[in-house]
């Protein structure tokens, strides 16, 4: 397969851009909650926040969280190992060490391994918050990387809702051969509103992709046929402004199937994997402010991950394999009323998980299930020198039940040097503890894929890792036209969990691969920003980040840590004012894959183009084209981990009506 990446453009491209999430020029900075668990506008918080905003999901038709992340400055994704999804890298920390959120609780990750982005819709989503590095004293275990926070719509009185409908083409590489048949579908409903006390909000999402394949002949397919189907509801009563007691559940279930073959000499062995996986949401919780400042909240969380796979060859039956992932959450907090310019906070968190994993009857954890719980707590102290100095100060206690005890300091920093009529300046500070335990699949999992040629072997004797991480950065802005962002960054990790290539040892003709702890490493780097608002139509932003990496016992740099990754964005509003087009390119550079053999897969370079046009008020009519230059990797070359779609072309519409 030939690849097609346009370096030429990318200069051109780079000095046309706009970043995820930013807002016209005059617009009011937008609320954020996830840095210190407290409301504060996104250019007041202490502690930097990058944010994606329901407009730039709208502008770039992003149906799910995978794809409503994907441009944001120096994050990382890539496809989970033997599954249809992806995870998330951060400052080169891998997805085990980045905790997503939605509204504060976690999210279960797919058979306790790393959080599938892929599985969760847009829907109810009214923007996405992103902090890098270790937040520790607001958030414990899995958050030594940063942490990723869903923020879902607060309805208002009234009635309203939104419908939206889209399919698209890959073109040559649909499973028919046929270029002009559809290949994916998507459809989105979402109702929402209120009367007197009550609000309610309910929401349904289905992607059906049959998948793409480089070859429409032969049994191979490349790209995986997936299902994926998300029901959402949610009911508050709100007496008054700043009391509100709610319930939320969801109900998501997913078909995915892959297709490949195994060499048998002198044969291609057809295999055929199936999974089937639900998963049911249920969040409750109460949060009560007063006009003294006064506030507590109140949050619990149950969620049941099931997951159902058979794999064949030659359509026999090879294995039968069934996972059980149940995690419990409660989450409470108090906020003091202002005393002496300092904002107290005192919470706790308790969290359990419970796993059971069986493979054609038999378990694969050694024990029926295996579980871990939590108890947490956490003070912090947000201090207010004045309206240019803050200084948050906060601290951490995990007890967890295999691993005992662990205090874990943050401290942060916010000044504005310059906040005058034209320039305004912002400095931000920030050193932080970050711990997490291994999670269940770490220690007790056993993935055989003999029939591969490999296995993956939990390792109970893993100890928990533990970081130091260090954030420094500045945002200078003019006039709300022109934003310079830059933040260094310095990750220090003990006890760094890894798993590649060199860790397999051959029994008996299997590759035999164990998770193990990595005495030291180090991950360093610096994140960039120029934003440009030219004028009311035209934005636009370049966005760069350098990052390195070492194993500091062996002086070797970690695998699949690219060291630069660029982001680039145009959106320009045609003077008709009802039409919009918009580029979101990404950049990345080279990634190591095996020390041993010195293995690198090849850099890449993306570009989608997206077109919006509002027909009326209500009705918006859009196309688009992901990757648009058709740069894909070589399936050929095992060590290829470039962009696994080529070009995808898609047509939609969407209508709203009432209140938004």
């Amino acid at each position: 397969m030939p690849r097609c990446t346009p370096l030429p453009l990318l200069p051109a491209l780079l000095a046309l851009s706009l970043p995820a999430g930013a807002t016209d020029g005059g617009q009011l900075a937008p609320i954020v909650v996830t840095a210190t668990r407290t409301a504060k506008t996104l250019d007041d918080t202490p502690i930097r926040t990058e944010l994606v905003s329901r407009d730039e999901i709208n502008r770039t038709h992003a149906r799910n969280l995978k794809e409503a992340l994907q441009n944001i400055p120096g994050l990382q994704l890539r496809e989970i190992h033997g599954k249809s999804g992806y995870e998330v890298s951060l400052q080169g920390l891998t997805s085990d060490q980045v905790l997503v959120l939605i509204d504060g609780l976690p999210i279960s990750a797919s058979t306790s391994s790393t959080v599938d982005l892929s599985q969760y819709s847009l829907a109810d989503v009214e923007h996405i918050e992103v902090i890098k590095g270790a937040a520790s004293a607001q958030y414990g275990s899995s958050a030594m990387g940063g942490v990723i926070n869903v923020i879902t719509r607060r309805p208002a009185e009234g009635f309203g809702g939104r419908v939206t409908l889209d399919a698209g083409s890959y073109g040559r590489q649909n499973l028919s051969g046929d270029t002009l048949d559809i290949g994916s579908k998507h459809g989105q409903l979402n109702l929402h509103g209120g009367q007197g006390d009550w609000r309610y909000r309910l929401g349904a999402d289905r992607q059906d992709s049959d998948g793409f394949t480089t070859d429409p002949a032969t049994w191979s397919q490349q790209g995986d046929a997936v299902l994926r189907d998300q029901f959402n509801g949610y009911l508050a009563w709100q007496p008054q402004a700043g009391k509100r007691v709610w319930f939320d559940g969801s109900r998501y279930r997913e078909e995915a199937e892959q297709r490949y073959t195994v060499t048998a000499p002198p044969n291609l062995v057809p295999q055929r994997k199936t999974e089937i996986i639900d998963r049911d949401r249920l969040t409750a919780g109460a949060d009560w402010h007063h006009a003294n400042g006064l506030g507590w909240q109140v949050k619990a969380l149950n969620e049941q991950y099931d997951s159902h796979s058979t794999s064949r060859s030659n359509s026999v039956l090879t294995t039968d394999r069934t996972a059980e992932l149940e995690t419990q959450h409660l989450s409470a907090q108090l906020d003091l009323p202002m005393w002496r310019n300092q904002l107290w906070q005192i919470g706790a968190d308790l969290h359990k998980e419970t796993l059971e994993q069986y493979s054609n009857g038999v378990s694969e954890l050694g024990r029926p299930d295996v579980q871990r719980d939590s108890q947490e707590l956490f003070l912090q102290n947000d201090i207010l020198f004045s309206n240019a100095l803050e200084l948050v100060l906060g601290v951490r206690y995990q007890d967890d039940s295999d691993f005992g005890g662990y205090t874990a300091p943050k401290a942060a920093l916010r000044l504005d040097y310059l906040d005058g009529t034209d320039w305004r300046g912002t400095l931000r500070a920030s050193v932080g503890q970050g711990y997490r335990v291994p999670n269940l699949k770490e220690r007790f999992f056993r993935f055989d894929h003999s029939a591969l040629g490999y296995m993956v072997l939990g390792n109970a004797d893993l100890k928990p890792e533990s970081s130091t991480s260090w954030q420094l950065g500045t945002v200078l802005q003019w006039r709300d036209r022109i934003t310079f962002d830059i933040n260094g960054f310095y990750n220090r990790v003990k006890d760094l969990i890894q798993i590649d290539e060199e860790n397999g040892t051959s029994v008996g003709g299997i590759m035999v691969y164990s998770y193990k702890n990595i005495a030291r490493a180090e991950t360093r780097g610096i994140e960039s920003s120029v934003r440009l608002h030219m004028t009311r139509r035209l934005s636009t932003q370049l966005a760069y980040t350098w990052t390195d990496t070492e194993d500091l016992d062996t002086g070797a740099t970690l695998t699949r840590r690219p060291e630069h990754i660029a982001v680039l964005s145009l959106d320009l509003t045609l003077p008709s004012e009802t039409t919009s087009v918009s580029l979101r390119g990404r950049y990345q550079s080279r990634e190591l894959i095996s020390t041993d053999r010195n293995a690198w897969s090849p850099e890449w370079t993306t570009v989608d183009l997206t077109i919006n046009q509002d027909v009326t008020p209500s009705l918006r009519v859009f196309a688009g084209v992901n990757n648009l230059f058709d740069t894909q990797r070589d399936f050929s070359d095992a060590d290829d981990f470039g962009p696994l779609a080529g070009r995808f072309g898609y047509l939609g519409v969407r209508y709203q009506w009432g209140v938004r």
